[in-house]
């Protein structure tokens, strides 16, 4: 079966190696010049937590996003699997154990095993969560990782081709185009996401660490370098400009809030992505006449790739499925 990919992203790169693992013949085209040129999986954070991010999204996903702590790893080998850490300035401890109570497989830890995880945090902080399951990967090494086997197994990716050069007999067509699909998926809205690539050599961390705080937590995620990921912004907007100062301040104040070596770090990159959600911040798997859609992956996109490209390859080939947030109209 041939099988067109619209969209070179995080979702459409992972559901063209599984149809291709599947035999379908697949081709992808992306509206961007080259790889994450116009993806907001340039932007993410990488972090592979189905456990932690229950403390906001819906049990659903969770379940579906431990798949990808399995997936990844046998992909990416650069995955790293050393856990999630979640700490809280003292002021703010009482949304340790908020966060707590909406999560699951953690161990609370003291100052002690603190300091034996990161040893630069050592004496910052009294207790913390530490989710030792989770792990995380850095987004555009993997995107190019996956390029380059989808190359390998003959999947071509056509750059700067717009949608609407979809030929007639492009087979199956699956649209992964995220947020630029509105034009088919009238329900979806955007949430714009900012995050900073700093440079640091003051600190070093082993894993994510999330920093709670009531107005807006954050997350500060290593990569290699010296180079640390912050994040943490989610705004209804669709809005796709500049990162804002106030966003920039409230993010390296609290990177500093973490580790005082932040205030010493080099800025190397600021961007902004628009995440593709529902009204109920799930992903689903609709078909639109003979077009598929996998989208609303919202802040998920590579924790929810591997689950939502699975069942996607599953109906478009017909073969047997699991479980299934498919909605079909």
């Amino acid at each position: 079966m041939r099988v067109t990919v619209i969209g070179a992203g995080v979702t459409g790169l992972v559901a063209a190696l599984e149809l291709a693992a599947r035999g379908a013949r697949v081709e992808i085209i992306e509206r961007g010049a080259q790889l994450g040129a116009q993806a907001c999986s340039w932007f993410a954070g990488g972090m592979l937590a189905p456990w932690c991010e229950q403390e906001s999204a819906e049990r659903q996903v969770g379940r579906l996003g431990q798949m990808a702590l399995d997936w990844w790893p046998r992909h990416f080998s650069e995955t790293v699997g050393n856990g999630t850490l979640v700490v809280a300035p003292a002021r703010d401890h009482a949304e340790l154990s908020h966060f707590g109570r909406r999560t699951e497989r953690f161990e609370r830890i003291g100052a002690e095993r603190i300091a034996e995880l990161e040893p630069d945090l050592s004496g910052r902080f009294r207790d913390a969560l530490f989710f030792a399951g989770e792990a995380h990967l850095d987004p555009r090494r993997a995107m190019a990782a996956m390029a380059a086997t989808l190359g390998d197994m003959g999947v071509a990716i056509h750059f700067g081709v717009d949608v609407t050069s979809v030929s007639p007999d492009a087979g199956q067509v699956l649209d992964c185009r995220g947020f630029a699909a509105r034009d088919a998926l009238d329900d979806l809205r955007g949430v714009r996401g900012e995050m900073l690539l700093v440079r640091s050599s003051g600190v070093t961390l082993s894993r994510p660490v999330r920093l709670l705080h009531p107005r807006m937590p954050l997350y500060v995620i290593p990569r290699a370098d010296g180079l640390f990921m912050i994040g943490g912004t989610m705004i209804e907007s669709a809005h796709a400009g500049p990162v804002t100062a106030r966003s920039a301040m409230e993010l390296l104040n609290g990177a500093y809030a973490l580790h005082p070596a932040f205030g010493e770090a080099e800025i190397v990159e600021m961007g902004v992505g628009i995440r593709p959600a529902f009204a109920d911040n799930l992903p689903r798997l609709v078909r639109r006449g003979h077009t598929w859609h996998v989208n609303g992956l919202y802040r998920h996109g590579f924790l929810l790739a591997p689950a939502m490209a699975h069942q996607a390859a599953q109906a478009i080939l017909g073969t047997p499925s699991g479980e299934s947030s498919c909605r079909s109209t």
